[in-house]
Order: structure tokens, then sequence, then C-alpha cells
């Protein structure tokens, strides 16, 4: 029985273990504007002079509109800090964080941790890497482990080739389709196959990026020729190291994929997972196509929209169509091959190399119309509609769809057209992502903080006695952009905690931060799922902020789950998933020796229905010592400010 490449590299990097939790060594950091200046704060608050990994990366790509001084303040913030503590920093409008460290650093063989979800798109070029929450970061940062349980390794076999206008994003909707965004927690999946090498590295990239939306750890592709092809493509021969798995590998589970049978699908609103094939719906009137942008947004998906639209223009009964390179190299390339030109006079917009849209920073859709998208996520409201239907779909779905005004299946069109050429090398220009200085010189530099630049609230140990009132019950999956919302207005407050916690779960009850607050706190009780979506910590640091002590839910996303810790909030399951049921907003709950349980790792941990004469209400929290350490501290900075260490096995005395 041989060894899959995942458990092969988690194991190379694995420096530490207690019982299914594993610390892993990191070589590579990533952070972007949206969580880098908290990310940043709590770094400073550990008092590192120096970040520790190999390489340590700060885009700006989120936040780049700079409509007033929040924005660039946080740049300026960002630049300094990268400056002064040793992190490359890559300028807005330079390309967005995962694509452009898809080109410019991702290597085989490595460890990847990004606070962007997005940030498994690396592993298409067989590095292992996984999205996680800003405070997980700046623990990297600082120079201690990355730790996370063992995830189960599920084997995506890939066989035969796709057909004509059949594209990886259809791989990884078929793969949503089966499994839903909940199929992928706590795993990550690794293809194989005779199809592999029917898939170029950038389609590869396609896959990995959006093995996010199944709450996925990470998906992996073997390092092979066209491993190679990509890194001699971007000038960087000698990063290349072949890896595959040992010959009969076997795996947790299987899936089995024939690229040939695969046809166009499209995810309705409003989850990535509610996925169909594009012939179920097909003559939907659409007000906006987008291409681009977080996914779908290197030369072959914008070549291929071009073709399709060669000579003809966007139907009139579009109000829009926009267009976004993933970086700067791809907006270089798409000029000097005439794409731009085509899809100019074809009557799409050109954005810049940033996220743009896909996090509603702009060219929200109008209400309640159709907007057909090449992103990865649609949940509702992230457009920057509240009432939005967003479709999800790939660039040749999109550039049929744009030419005839409604959601069109590609193979109506009849023969693919083929791309235009790309030039032969591309334009490998890294003057805007700017090196770190030598440690002498850095810290000659200031670190300039704007008056919207707040310190990080502090933290404080969790009582031994919990109680407060049911302040919201919501459903099944829950997104952190639910939690704290996207768009221009709210995401420019990302590093000002007290004003973003104003607008916590303001698309689902406009009345929960003054409800927090009036009542000094209490519970969210929740379904299946909660926190599915970004690496946001904003999501748990703005609930913490407003007194929340505690989430009572069916599941958790895995990412959101580390978050709450990481903040203080304790994450408890209902044992009985009809609890859930039980629970009614304005109940008063009582958790007594909440703390002592913790200690002795109760295996249950009863919630009381004040003046209730109902039976308590059964919670588990399977969590790791050092995660009980941590919760008893009331969060990760207290923990490590007041002697914890996530270096060796965890205590729950660690922090005492």
């Amino acid at each position: 029985m041989g060894e899959n490449l995942t458990t092969r590299l988690l194991r190379e990097h694995t420096i530490g273990r207690e019982g299914n939790e594993i610390a892993l060594r990191v070589d590579q950091t990533l952070l972007q504007d949206a969580t880098g200046t908290m990310a940043c704060l709590q770094l400073e608050e550990l008092g590192i002079e120096r970040v520790a990994p190999p390489l340590a990366v700060v885009y700006v790509d989120h936040n780049t509109l700079q409509i007033d001084y929040k924005n660039p303040d946080d740049h300026r913030f960002l630049a300094t800090f990268a400056a002064r503590h040793g992190l490359y920093f890559s300028r807005p409008g330079n390309g967005i964080c995962h694509y452009l460290h898809f080109e410019r650093f991702a290597r085989p063989g490595e460890l990847l941790i990004g606070a962007d979800s997005h940030t498994t798109m690396a592993g298409a070029l067989g590095m292992i890497a996984i999205g996680a929450g800003g405070m997980d970061v700046a623990v990297a940062l600082a120079g201690h482990p990355f730790r996370i349980e063992f995830p189960r390794v599920i084997g995506v076999r890939l066989e035969g080739q796709l057909n004509p206008w059949c594209e990886p994003k259809d791989v990884i909707l078929e793969l949503l389709r089966r499994r839903g965004v909940r199929g992928g927690l706590g795993c990550v999946f690794e293809f194989y196959g005779d199809g592999v090498a029917t898939l170029s590295a950038t389609a590869r990239g396609t896959i990995c990026n959006m093995i996010a939306e199944l709450g996925a750890t990470g998906g992996l592709f073997p390092s092979d020729e066209r491993t190679r092809e990509w890194l001699s493509h971007q000038e960087r021969p000698n990063d290349y190291v072949p890896l595959t798995a040992d010959p009969k590998a076997t795996y947790e589970a299987d899936e089995l994929i024939d690229l040939s049978m695969i046809e166009p699908l499209v995810a309705k609103p409003h989850s990535p997972g509610n996925v169909v094939p594009v012939r179920e719906v097909t003559g939907l009137p659409l007000a906006q196509v987008c291409v681009g942008s977080s996914v779908n947004s290197g030369y072959d998906d914008l070549a291929i929209v071009a073709a399709v639209l060669q000579g003809s223009s966007i139907h009139p009964r579009l109000q829009s169509m926009t267009v976004t390179p993933g970086s700067r190299q791809i907006l270089d390339t798409i000029t000097r091959s005439g794409v731009y030109e085509t899809l100019i006079g074809a009557g799409a917009r050109m954005l810049e190399p940033t996220c743009g849209p896909c996090v509603g920073m702009g060219q929200a859709p109008p209400s309640q119309a159709a907007s057909l998208r090449t992103f990865n996520r649609n949940f509702r409201g992230r457009s920057g509609t509240v009432d939005d239907q967003v479709y999800l779909c790939s660039p040749s779905t999109a550039a049929a769809s744009a030419l005839t005004g409604v959601l069109t299946d590609p193979r109506t069109l009849g023969d693919r057209p083929a791309l235009a050429p790309a030039p032969t090398n591309p334009a490998i220009d890294d003057r805007q992502i700017i090196a770190p200085l030598p440690p002498a010189l850095a810290r000659t530099v200031e670190v300039i903080k704007g008056p919207n630049i707040q310190p990080v609230p502090p933290q404080h140990p969790l009582p031994e006695v919990l109680s407060g009132r049911v302040l919201i019950v919501v459903g099944d999956d829950v997104s952190t952009g639910d939690l704290a919302p996207d768009g221009a207005l709210v995401m420019a407050l990302r590093s000002n905690i007290p004003a973003i916690s104003e607008y916590t779960l303001q698309n689902t009850d406009a009345e929960f931060p003054s409800r927090a607050r009036r009542w000094g706190g209490g519970f969210i009780v929740a379904g299946a799922n909660y926190g599915q979506g970004s690496s946001r910590e904003h999501a748990a640091m703005a609930p913490a902020y407003l007194g929340v002590h505690a989430v009572l839910a069916r599941s958790f996303a895995r990412i959101h789950r580390r978050n709450l810790i990481a903040q203080g909030i304790l994450p408890l399951e209902f044992v009985d998933a009809d609890d859930f049921g039980r629970l009614r907003l304005g109940q008063e709950l009582v958790i007594p020796d909440l703390a002592a349980a913790l200690r002795q790792r109760a295996a249950k941990i009863e919630a009381r229905v004040v003046m209730d004469g109902v039976n308590p209400i059964q919670l588990r929290s399977p969590i790791s010592p050092r995660e009980i350490a941590t919760l008893l501290a009331g969060g990760l900075l207290a923990y490590l400010k007041h002697g914890g260490t996530p270096l060796g096995p965890g205590s729950v005395t660690d922090s005492h």
C-alpha cells in the first residue's frame, strides 16, 4: 500500500503531534489587505521584530476603491509594516493575492498558510496550501507552527479529456454538485489519474481555488510536466520539483470523474453547491455578465471570451459586462495578444487586476436581476445588492450568454473558436512587489497608522459560569459574509473592530448589534456549517466585541471554528441536532461549571434554559488541550502573551 502525496507532504512538515492534531512547519505565508491589517496589528501585540517564515507576502487587492482616507491609510500601514518587519509588499493593482502568488511564489513541496480562503489555489502546483484566519497567520509569522487536525485525504481520479466548450470550472462545479458546500469538511482532495496530464497549471488552479467552496482544507495536484512548463513560463525553472503519490497510493474515500462526461454547469443562487446543467436553465434573461476576478482570470479564461465575442457586441439586454484580469502580467498579455482590444470592442468594461465585484467592491447588479459570473461564490448579498440573483459559470458559458443576453449553453454556438495566441513569454515584472528591507535598515522604518486603525480589542479569561440570552437564531450555512458583510462601506472598516461590529449580521437582523449591547452579550444559535466561506476573522472578532460568549450550532466550518476559538468564543455543537429547534430569541441560558468542564475535557457540557422546565441541552466541544487553554485565557492572543506556546503539545495549564 503506497502513501498519497498529501500525507507525505504533511508528514515532511510535521514537527509535533498531539492526538490527531499536527503542528506544521510553515514555508510561506500570505496576507491581503482585507485580512492583513488586523493580522499585522495582532502580530505587533506579540512583539515580533522580524517575521520568521522564509517567505511572507502581503497583497493589496480587496479594498482598492480608495473612496476616502480609510483604505489608503490601511495600505500605507501595510506598506510600512512590511518594510519594518520583513514582508514582501504587493501594491494595489498588481494582482489578486492567490493568483499572483500562484504566478510568482508558489513552489512544489512547500507549505503555504494564507489569510484568504482561496489560498488553496496554490495546491495546483503540488504544494500544501491552506486558508486560515489572520491570527493563525500572525502566529505563523511569529515563528510558531500551524496546527490542524490531520485531514481526511479524498482521492479524485480524473480520466479522459474535456470536450470542447467544457472547462475546469465545470469540473469543480461537478464536484460541488455531488458533495455540496459541506462535502469537504476536514478533507484534502488529491487529484490523480490519466486525466490530470490534460489539464494545464492554470486549469488546475481553477479547481483548487474553488475546492474551498466544499469546505475543504485544500486541494492537491501532483507536480509534473505541466507544473514544470508553468514554472518555466514564469522564469522560475529552479523551483520545479517532481512530486507524485506512491504507486498504489490509498485514500480514505474516492471520487471518479470522467472528464469526457462533463458538461457545462451553473451554480444557481445562493450557493456554489446549488449546481445544475446549463441546459436546464437556458433562456434566463441576464442584466450583467462578469468574467475573471478571483477565479477564471488567467489568459485562457479571458481569451475564450474574446474569441466568442470577436466581431460582435454584447447583447443590448445586458446593462454591463465586466472583465477582471488576475494580475498585471495577465493584463499585459491580453493587451499584447489583442484580447483586450477585442473585449473593449465588444462592449466589455475592463477592470484593474483586483478582487473588485467578487467581493462587492463595485459593479453590483441591479435589484432582483440575474447576474452571471465566473466567480467562486454567490452568497446572498455578496455582490453588493441585497436581493441579488447571482449565478456562477465557466468563461465559455459567460461568453455565450453575453452574446445572447440570456443564460446559454455554449455548445449551441457550434465549433469552439481558436484562441488568440498568447505572446511567447509574458512580461515578468516584479517591480510592484517591494522586497523586504535588510534588518538594519528595516529598524529605521516608522509604521504609520491612520485614525481608522484601532487597537486590537482586549481578550478576557473565560468565566467559570457562562450565562446570557439567545441573541439570534439562524439557520444552516450562515456565511462569514453574513457575519461581516462585503462591500466598499463595511470592508473599509476591517482595521476598526468597534466600527465594523455595527454591521454584524446586518443583512440578517439589523438589530443584532444594538440588541447584543443592550443585553450585555449572549449566545448565537445556528444550524449546520456555521461560518462557511471566507477566512475573515472579523466574523468572529466583531461578535466577540459585542459580547458573544459562545455559538451553539449543529456544525461549524473549519476556518471559522478556528477563528472563534482564537477570539475567545466557545464553539459548541448540539449532541442531539433536534435541540436546535428548542431555542428561541431572548431565552436565557446558563452553562454552569464551564471552565471546570473544559479543563476536565468533559464529553458533554450542559446548557440550561432559565425559567424552563425542559431537560438541559446536551452540548459537546471536541477541542484539543491547546484550544482549551486558549479559550480559558480568553483567546489566542491572550494565551500567547501570558506564556502559552503552540510549539509543543498543549496543556490546559499552559495559560496559568
